[in-house]
């Protein structure tokens, strides 16, 4: 493509972000380019537009489409006990801090349609925690949501799964977990009672509630720089004193300003816990004026 093509695209990929943001709310604003572009390329075959500038006009003229776009941008890539390694090392690293609070409390972050809050479920139901456990899953996508709350995934799909219920240190089967309806694996109401499925958007939303542990995995791939540094600051500031952060398998605190903010429980699992505040930064927070927020 030549290197003027090259900056049209990128002005009318900025105009649909724009756009879509004033029109919808929805902020894709600092997500990676080369990452939109690739799903945008693949919706404007799907939606027959010409260019981006085509696409953006029919987006703000059908809500409808801007609908289906809301999937093609936010095309879930997700699976029960993914990475079995990292769900090894949070039995291996976090339950045993876990289970010294009275009501865990845990943060899933773009949960997609809901593979990752179950697992974490099942994991924490195998480690007697699920009971006195809150897990709040949350997404930009309403139907990637609705699909979590149903708890109902194709059966061709279990086999997968189940693979990685086992290499993840799985205390059973996984089939012990859901029931057969047709071609779909229906899992257990009451691990879907524990999960709070809910719309939060990491680009313009704030902070809803303390934790213990939060998962954002595979998910700041997609953002610039900016969003990836405001998505930590969230995470950072929900996490109780040592609290944990789990990553995707090619995500890192490092080089961002965050890095000396975590250190790393299971580097090769992108496992981190919040570090303790310096004594000199103790002091100094003692100081602050009042109505300041400091961490208990």
């Amino acid at each position: 493509m030549p290197t003027g093509m090259k900056d049209v695209e990128r002005a009318q990929l900025q105009a649909l972000m724009e756009a879509i943001y004033q029109r919808y709310s929805y902020d894709f604003r600092d997500y990676s380019p080369a990452s939109q572009l690739r799903r945008l390329h693949h919706a404007l075959e799907r939606l027959h537009c010409a260019d981006l500038a085509a696409l953006q006009q029919r987006v703000l003229d059908e809500p409808a489409c801007f609908g289906e776009l809301l999937q093609i941008l936010t095309v879930p890539v997700t699976q029960m006990f993914r990475d079995p390694a990292f769900f090894l090392a949070l039995r291996e690293h976090v339950v045993p801090v876990l289970k010294t609070y009275p009501s865990p409390t845990i943060w899933v972050a773009g949960c997609c349609t809901g593979e990752e809050a179950l697992s974490l479920a099942i994991l924490l139901h195998e480690e007697g925690l699920l009971e006195r456990s809150r897990i709040y899953a949350t997404d930009i996508n309403p139907q990637a949501l609705a699909t979590a709350a149903r708890g109902a995934y194709p059966l061709h799909r279990m086999q997968e799964y189940a693979d990685n219920y086992v290499a993840a240190g799985g205390l059973g089967q996984l089939s012990d977990y859901y029931t057969l309806e047709h071609a779909t694996a229906r899992f257990d109401a009451r691990l879907l009672e524990k999960i709070n499925f809910a719309d939060h958007s990491l680009a313009t939303d704030s902070v809803f509630v303390e934790t213990q542990l939060v998962l954002c995995r595979n998910v700041l791939i997609y953002f610039n720089k900016t969003l990836q540094e405001r998505s930590l600051a969230l995470f950072h500031e929900s996490l109780c004193h040592r609290g944990f952060l789990g990553l995707g398998s090619k995500e890192s605190v490092q080089f961002t300003r965050f890095a000396t903010d975590f250190e790393p429980v299971a580097g090769q699992e992108k496992l981190y816990r919040k570090r303790a505040p310096s004594p000199a930064a103790s002091h100094y927070a003692g100081r602050q004026a009042p109505g300041m927020k400091h961490e208990h």
